[in-house]
């Protein structure tokens, strides 16, 4: 039985907070007053609409964000903006649950070796400081890490991976540079069993979605492991950089094509006012946010909880 970690649940409210806090106050912490200082009329949904659509929910998930708020006040006969404001809240956590919770994290699950996470992600999207930041969160725990440099394609990737390794205190895996990333998947597994790790967690190449042959690349990693236990990997997260907004929603659908993700590291929150982006994530891709990235620093992540992300969003503002 391996139990994960704490939650702790003060810390990781005001990691949210602190992440949030540019698109709570350019966009999100005016609904409130907006709502009740409107009439319920065509100008108070359009004025939803702008607000969403600007903050990056993208169209599609603004519209029906909006259409479904509007059966709610019409079912319920919401009149009050405060009432129409906690219906929104409420249908905004609903859409961000994911559908089988017991499948996607656990704080305690059975497993036969180590715990595999594979990473996956494009460059410059913030994965191998994710990486770091998730071994830390788990050494903090007392389990012990150890990482496999399986980006062979990027020279400087195992030797960036090797340095936070030493900075948390974790053993890192590599081969030199153009070797076959299989084989590093291969070994990192076989240490990790062999050191007595609770936690493997492999990097992968930042391969472009367009380069079918590097994502073939990632489906051999995939295979290897799953050959070596054949549960493994129990999770395979997807790094996005929140900053990039829609426009990583591409990405993340060829992944998900490729190896089946099973969460998302929503890496650079809190250097965007353009959150919205978490709004529409799990209805465009149907993966769920596992972890917020909420700082530059190791320690700066929270374990993503959709209630407490749409109450920090929407919190008013002067």
């Amino acid at each position: 039985m391996l139990r994960f970690f704490k939650r702790d649940r003060k810390a990781d409210i005001e990691h949210t907070e602190n992440a949030v806090k540019p698109s709570r106050d350019r966009w999100f912490g005016r609904i409130l007053n907006v709502l009740r200082s409107s009439k319920l009329d065509d100008s108070l949904w359009e004025e939803l609409e702008e607000i969403l659509i600007s903050s990056d929910v993208g169209v599609d998930t603004s519209l029906r964000i909006i259409e479904g708020l509007k059966e709610n006040v019409k079912e319920k006969g919401l009149q009050s903006g405060d009432e129409i404001f906690e219906s929104l809240k409420d249908s905004l956590v609903a859409g961000m649950e994911p559908e089988n919770a017991e499948s996607v994290w656990m704080d305690a699950t059975e497993v036969t070796g180590p715990y595999v996470i594979l990473m996956v992600g494009v460059n410059g999207v913030g994965k191998t400081t994710s990486i770091a930041k998730l071994a830390h969160l788990f050494t903090q725990e007392g389990k012990k890490v150890v990482l496999g440099a399986a980006d062979t394609f990027r020279a400087a990737a195992a030797e960036q991976l090797e340095i936070l390794g030493q900075q948390i205190g974790v053993d890192v895996i590599s081969h030199k540079p153009g070797g076959d990333p299989g084989a590093v998947a291969f070994d990192t597994y076989q240490a990790a069993k062999a050191r007595g790790a609770d936690v493997a967690i492999i990097d992968t190449a930042g391969r472009l979605h367009t380069k079918s042959n590097l994502m073939e690349e990632l489906r051999k990693v995939h295979r290897v492991l799953a050959r070596l236990e054949p549960q493994a990997p129990h999770q395979v997260i997807l790094t996005l950089d929140a900053t990039t907004g829609l426009n990583g929603l591409a990405q993340a659908k060829s992944f998900k094509e490729a190896v089946n993700c099973t969460g998302i590291f929503l890496a650079k929150l809190d250097g965007t006012a353009r959150g919205g982006i978490v709004l529409a994530i799990k209805q465009e891709l149907q993966v769920p946010i596992l972890f917020i990235g909420t700082g530059e620093g190791v320690a700066d992540l929270a374990p993503f909880n959709s209630r407490d992300f749409v109450d920090s969003l929407l919190a008013p503002v002067a």
